[in-house]
């Protein structure tokens, strides 16, 4: 590797963009917003400064996520944030071009896994390479997946939920579901609409989700309670209301079912031999939604197979891009990639 050349990874998400740099970490932690002018389409913020627009914006500046569902709903915005991160994470470096690793869902097709290879080498880079998530969150998470046993991963972001079976160093099985984070708020949404009447935005209903949502139900005594603020529906006017736990689980519960179906549909694919070894080993949770409380305690209850949540679970797909930037010869039947 030639002195000029840095590498890069990027957990590329729905929700968040994470950039992490061998040997220095997670140095990007940001939101994937961006917020735009309508009339010129013009690029007015990128990441922190774009979310916090979000319901806050006149008319004619638009704040949105050009990731949907794991994947690239808007090639040219994406491109803009991909190429604003990396100059970013460069600094005085930003002269020379990065090899850099991207994450990708693992029900991914064809022509998505190109249109972010190609959004990645229109942003300025030496060499991209393509990697599904749960492979990353894997490595990260500390797994020896080149190992000849059966490991189980569950990653759940904002756009997707992947759950795969590893081994030998790439994927047996796997499904990927559009029931994730996002999901999640906008059930927090409808649930706070039809049962108090009230208009909430996005970042009011992850708020609910981070403060006191969980998967399972808690004692009334200790059920964490939260204050809101919205518009009522009928009246047109503010109020507050408390949201409580149960509410939550109550509101989430089809997203958390879609879940633990995807889970028990990969160990009812997996090859027996790698079915016990999965018994043995567990279900490692990563991913920025898995932090949901009692979240492995649900799946536990719901597979019979015991579940724990990985280190430091947002960061583990962007840890594992690094961990497989620094050993590609290891990892390479995992990775497509591309040369500019």
């Amino acid at each position: 590797m030639s002195i000029f050349t840095k590498k890069l990874g990027i957990d590329l998400g729905t929700a968040n963009i994470l950039v992490f740099l061998p040997n220095k970490g997670v140095i990007i932690n940001e939101p994937s917003v961006v917020a735009i002018s309508e009339d010129k389409k013009q690029i007015l913020a990128i990441g922190e400064d774009a979310k916090t627009m979000i319901g806050k914006t006149p008319d004619e500046i638009i704040a949105y996520r050009p990731m949907k569902d794991g994947v690239i709903a808007d090639y040219r915005v994406t491109e803009a944030m991909l190429s604003h991160f990396i100059k970013k994470a460069m600094g005085s470096w930003s002269l020379f071009k990065p090899e850099v690793m991207i994450s990708v869902p693992a029900g991914i097709n064809s022509t998505e896994r190109r249109a972010v290879l190609e959004a990645a080498m229109k942003a300025g880079v030496k060499k991209a390479y393509i990697v599904k998530e749960p492979i990353l969150g894997a490595i990260g998470s500390g797994m020896k997946i080149e190992e000849p046993a059966g490991r189980m991963i569950v990653d759940i972001g904002g756009g997707t939920t992947d759950v795969a079976v590893i081994s030998l160093g790439g994927i047996v099985t796997s499904i990927s579901v559009k029931s994730a984070g996002d999901k999640i708020d906008k059930s927090i949404i409808d649930y706070v609409k039809k049962t108090h009447n009230l208009a909430i935005g996005e970042r009011t209903a992850e708020r609910i989700k981070v403060e006191v949502g969980a998967a399972m139900p808690f004692d009334s005594q200790e059920e964490l309670k939260i204050q809101i603020s919205g518009r009522d529906y009928t009246t047109e006017l503010p109020k507050t209301i408390e949201v409580g736990t149960n509410d939550v689980v109550k509101a989430i519960s089809k997203n958390l079912g879609e879940m633990i179906r995807a889970i028990k549909d990969v160990l009812a694919q997996t090859p027996p031999e790698l079915a016990s070894d999965v018994v043995e080993s567990g279900i490692i949770l990563t991913g920025g939604t898995s932090q949901l409380r009692r979240l492995p305690r649900l799946v536990e209850k719901e597979t019979g197979v015991k579940a724990e949540l990985a280190e430091d679970p947002l960061t583990c797909v962007a840890r594992g891009t690094g961990t497989a930037l620094n050993h590609l010869d290891v990892y390479k039947k995992a990775m497509v990639s591309k040369s500019f």
